[in-house]
């Protein structure tokens, strides 16, 4: 039996996934024990070898693996979980530490920024950056994310917010996130009413304005 610790990587892009792989173990010689591309495979995966680390992105084909993220928090307690990203920090990383995860690494970062969060979460501690962690500590004295309005948003509303800026409409959005139009409806009513928007159609357009200014960033 192997003495090392062992990790999976989670994501829907095999080339990225098998990149990671193939970084963490020539630099850490951590064991590599499955990859998954959807929630589905994560959760097999999971069940059948209860790694160590999971490395996992929160844009997993049209699904949020924030949402993931609590279920592993819930289901494999002993699991450290390590967010790696292309979102934004300031919007995302205090939602993945929220929903349990022990670090986050955005995309773009330097390898070495990802194998310094391997070793961290590792080591059972929290792995952001110097700027996150700052808004986080920022966040308990001063209260919460009082300048963005978008930060007001939950999980599932700001899930709700991205499809709506993407252009979907809230049958479609429903049938992505496994819910009925009619709690899709109601999430947009909650975004309208804490975005202080008072129609659909300025809703729709303020969300393709944000997600424009996203892929900016």
């Amino acid at each position: 039996m192997s003495l090392r610790k062992s990790f999976v990587v989670i994501d829907d892009h095999p080339l990225y996934r098998h990149g990671v792989v193939d970084l963490i173990v020539q630099e850490l010689h951590l064991e590599p024990v499955g990859e998954a591309g959807s929630i589905p495979e994560a959760m097999e995966l999971l069940k059948k070898t209860n790694p160590n680390l999971a490395i996992v992105d929160i844009s997993l084909q049209e699904k949020n693996g924030l949402e993931l993220v609590k279920t592993i928090r819930s289901e494999y307690p002993s699991v450290a979980v390590l967010v790696v990203s292309m979102h934004e920090e300031n919007l995302y990383g205090e939602r993945a530490i929220s929903a349990g995860a022990s670090g986050y690494v955005m995309k773009h970062e330097e390898p070495s920024v990802l194998l310094n969060a391997v070793r961290t979460v590792l080591e059972g501690k929290v792995a952001v950056s110097d700027n996150l962690r700052e808004r986080m500590l920022s966040g308990i004295v001063g209260g919460k994310h009082s300048g963005d309005p978008i930060k007001r948003l939950s999980d599932r509303e700001l899930e709700v917010f991205r499809f709506i800026g993407r252009g979907f409409g809230a049958a479609e959005i429903a049938e992505l996130m496994n819910l009925s139009v009619k709690t899709v409806n109601a999430y947009r009513d909650h975004i309208k009413e804490k975005l202080n928007i008072a129609t659909a159609a300025d809703l729709r357009r303020y969300a393709v304005e944000w997600i424009a200014d996203q892929e900016k960033a």
